[in-house]
């Protein structure tokens, strides 16, 4: 039974890591695609560079951890920069 069970383990394991989709690369899609992909997953982790990713979010929804708000950034796609959003803590600067 325990040989079994091992088994049903290490088949679920090797077939989640089959299926496991890839990264989506920025880079490689228009600034529409992009805002897109973020928008209808919500949340997604996204890659921006050779050796870069990082987690974008919707710019209304509750992805971020308190204290953590969307902050827009900047991020490369096919036809240039693209503005989309990503969690930061806010930072309170007032004059004076």
């Amino acid at each position: 039974m325990k040989s079994l069970w091992t088994a049903l383990v290490a088949s679920t394991i090797l077939w989640s890591a089959g299926t496991a989709d890839a990264r989506p690369d920025t880079r490689a899609m228009s600034c529409a695609e992009a805002q897109a992909l973020i928008q209808s997953r919500h949340a997604a982790v996204l890659t921006t560079g050779p050796n870069t990713y990082d987690r974008f979010v919707r710019q209304f929804g509750n992805e971020c951890d308190w204290p953590e708000v969307p902050m827009s950034v900047a991020v490369p796609t096919r036809d240039g920069p693209c503005r989309v959003y990503r969690c930061e803590e806010p930072v309170f600067d007032f004059p004076g």
